[in-house]
């Protein structure tokens, strides 16, 4: 796959160690973003982008280089079956181009399709209980039997069975993984992942470089773009640490439809509190999650307003 001129030039500026990449993925959707950003130059005013420009322009004779590297990505990616979508193509999901801190970049392997736009993330803890196994499979049977993809993070515990659920309602997944495309973490979730990629049952999607191992750091910008590629986040079973509870802070961040399950409401005080203060919905049955959500279309109004402020200040 031969990237274009445009996405070769926003992949080498990822490889530029110290540039936010958030801040890379919004003044590249921006009117000629990418030959400013080339220049080391931004239309956005926060330390972000002026530290990003000091990183570009002490970095130009890197540049080159940069692209190469990017590209040999690119081909081993898709040798493997994956394919590159950017902040700067059509395909690339716009409920996730509503958040401030998209991805500039994604790694797909399988397809994400239309209907995904009407999709709910299914998540909790990986030392998941019994009955919180069963309520999360129980969520993601209900949900796709409606026609909502399910999109969950392939760990262990809730993650899978949300995953597993879905594939065997006949419906669509989405697993949003925490290391490049090219891994798989756990392993033992390998043959989950490729029944994904093999029944067309929907994609795992990689934000980070393809041969990327998992780290501290991975796993809660995972939970961002998880958050963002879904029109809400169902929690199922979290404690007051657990990386759900993160994705909940930072669905409600998005301004996303954030779901907690009564049993949870009642088990943890920071689901009750999330209820109370932050607008996040207690649910007892799967239409209280259906009812909230937006059509297709309506999300593609929102990106073409999103697009179009874009112009404005551009």
């Amino acid at each position: 796959m031969r990237t274009t001129e445009e996405q070769a030039k926003l992949l080498a500026l990822c490889k530029l160690k110290g540039a936010s990449w958030y801040l890379l993925a919004r003044e590249a959707q921006r009117p000629d973003g990418i030959d400013r950003l080339w220049n080391g130059e931004t239309l956005e005013v926060s330390d972000e982008a002026d530290k990003a420009k000091t990183i570009i322009r002490a970095s130009r004779e890197d540049l080159t280089r940069h692209m190469a590297a990017a590209q040999a990505d690119v081909d081993r990616s898709a040798r493997n079956g994956a394919r590159l979508i950017t902040v700067l193509d059509e395909d690339y999901p716009p409920t996730l181009r509503l958040i401030y801190n998209l991805p500039p970049f994604l790694f797909v392997r399988g397809h994400i399709a239309e209907a995904d736009l009407r999709s709910v993330a299914v998540v909790g803890t990986r030392q998941a209980s019994d009955i919180g196994l069963r309520r999360a499979r129980n969520m993601a049977t209900l949900l796709t039997e409606r026609g909502v993809t399910v999109v969950s993070g392939l760990a262990r515990g809730i993650d899978t069975a949300a995953h597993t659920a879905a594939l065997e309602a006949g419906g669509r997944t989405i697993a949003v993984v925490g290391t490049g495309i090219l891994r798989c973490y756990p392993a033992e979730n390998r043959p989950l992942q490729e029944q994904i990629i093999d029944k067309g049952a929907g994609a795992v999607v990689s934000q980070f470089w393809p041969d990327a191992p998992g780290a501290t750091y991975t796993f809660p910008r995972r939970n961002v773009t998880m958050s963002g590629i879904a029109q809400g986040s169902v929690v199922i079973e979290a404690s007051s640490t657990s990386g759900a509870k993160m994705q909940a802070r930072i669905a409600l961040d998005h301004g996303k439809k954030v779901f907690l399950l009564r049993s949870l409401t009642e088990a943890q005080p920071w689901a009750e509190k999330y209820v109370a203060t932050r607008g996040a919905i207690m649910v007892d049955k799967v239409e209280d999650v259906i009812a909230a959500l937006s059509e297709p279309d309506r999300v593609h109004q929102a990106d073409a307003r999103r697009h179009q402020l874009a112009l404005d200040f551009g």
